[in-house]
């Protein structure tokens, strides 16, 4: 069995858990050329994890999709996340820092 340690403190990451769908599948293969990011497929399920931010562009997803996409949609096929989220019209950002997400929540 291997241990592994917990790691305690600020980690500067933030992620999403996509469906392994037609559109999870699309929006992993847009995010793994971004750097400073890592996709990794499970059974079922994609994991995107990113330092800092991560930036989901929907005009980007929905040109390789062939049709609209939106956050909402964008939201349909993540099952889960973690770092501040804020939707936007054009793009979905997931912050690894809450203050770096001030801005654009009016706080």
């Amino acid at each position: 069995m291997t241990s592994s340690k917990l790691e305690k403190g600020f980690h500067n990451k933030c992620g999403v858990t996509l469906s392994d769908s037609v559109e999870g599948r699309v929006i992993a293969e847009i995010m793994k050329e971004k750097p400073n990011v890592t996709v990794k497929h499970y059974p079922s399920m994609i994991r995107v994890d990113g330092i800092g931010v991560l930036e989901f562009d929907m005009e980007e997803i929905g040109e390789s999709l062939g049709r609209e996409f939106d956050p909402y949609l964008f939201q349909v096929e993540m099952s889960t996340h973690y770092g501040r989220m804020v939707l936007l019209d054009d793009r979905v950002l997931l912050f690894a820092d809450p203050e770096k997400a001030k801005e654009y929540i009016g706080i």
